[in-house]
């Protein structure tokens, strides 16, 4: 098997776009959701902003700013949330103001520490990222389980899922008054989820946790909007594509076969067209692991593997 990642989107800086969800409540889509482009958001209240993630780039996260900047009328940035660790939801917190307040889980704060990509990419994907002009600057206030806060009498409710899932501090941030849910990367809508960093179980898990929120519109970590209507069937998608992971990589392991040989016959079916394909092997390294006890994860194997399932560098547009 050969995982080709498929983009058809523009996904140059400036396809993304600010879209209001509902009054007040903003999401910044940056198409087409693949490697290193991510969702964003803002919520404003009477007395200035909550921004949920930034972007990977100075560019990018520049161009985000300036459209929440415009929307808002330059209402001060208050608070801002990262949902988890990863670069693309948090290499721009340099490039908010000096007052704003960043908020993240303790695990997320500590990955974001000790993060050696922001530093000097590696040849991972091509073309290989340029960040521009972002520095390493993370959480000032951090939390283990659930969170508070409020812009005016609007209510932002930050919760951890209780375990790993994407990661190992991931949070998603709920507004109980608008049924609104910024998912963070726990749905990936229409492309490869990735839980390399998490666990496949723990992902498993964080789908029917999300789903008892009932919400109206979910703001996920990648890919388009959702509205209730679309919800059940993306998150049935994610675990029918979870459940294909745990099953290749028991038989992988039953069979003697290394996370790469099991991602070579694993027939992906349904899930074949979605972007970024070739992270089966690096959610099997996951899943072997995790079977295996748990433990340190071989980063540099996981995508030395990911680069010989795709038949090169793995593909970006940042």
């Amino acid at each position: 098997m050969t995982a080709i990642s498929q983009h058809s989107v523009d996904a140059t800086p400036d396809a993304a776009t600010l879209h209001e969800v509902v009054p007040g409540v903003m999401a910044w889509v940056q198409p087409d959701g693949s490697w290193w482009l991510n969702n964003a958001g803002v919520v404003t209240g009477d007395d200035g902003c909550v921004v949920i993630d930034t972007c990977a780039t100075e560019r990018r996260t520049r161009r985000f700013l300036e459209a929440v900047r415009e929307a808002t009328g330059d209402a001060p940035l208050r608070l801002a949330v990262n949902t988890h660790q990863h670069g693309d939801h948090s290499y721009g917190n340099s490039l908010l103001p000096a007052s704003t307040v960043i908020i993240g889980h303790e695990a997320m704060r500590q990955g974001l520490l000790v993060d050696p990509i922001i530093d000097g990419c590696p040849p991972i994907w091509t073309p290989v990222p340029d960040w521009g002009g972002v520095t390493r600057r993370v959480p000032a206030v951090t939390f283990r389980s659930e969170l508070t806060v409020f812009t005016g009498d609007r209510r932002v409710e930050l919760r951890h899922p209780g375990s790993a899932a994407h990661t190992t501090g991931d949070v998603i941030a709920w507004l109980p008054e608008e049924r609104v849910l910024f998912s963070g990367d726990l749905i990936f809508h229409g492309l490869t989820p990735l839980v390399f960093m998490g666990s496949v179980e723990g992902a498993l898990r964080s789908l029917d946790w999300m789903a008892a929120f009932e919400p109206a519109h979910v703001v996920p970590g990648h890919g388009p909007l959702l509205d209730e209507r679309a919800l059940p069937d993306v998150l049935a998608a994610h675990e029918r594509y979870y459940r294909l992971i745990l099953d290749t990589g028991e038989r992988g392991r039953r069979e003697g076969l290394s996370p790469l040989e099991a991602a070579r016959r694993c027939d992906l079916g349904e899930f074949a067209g979605w972007a970024d394909s070739e992270r089966l092997v690096l959610n099997l390294h996951r899943a072997y692991l995790d079977a295996a006890g748990g433990g340190e994860l071989d980063l540099i194997q996981a995508f030395t593997d990911a680069m010989a399932l795709n038949g090169g560098p793995l593909r970006t547009s940042v």
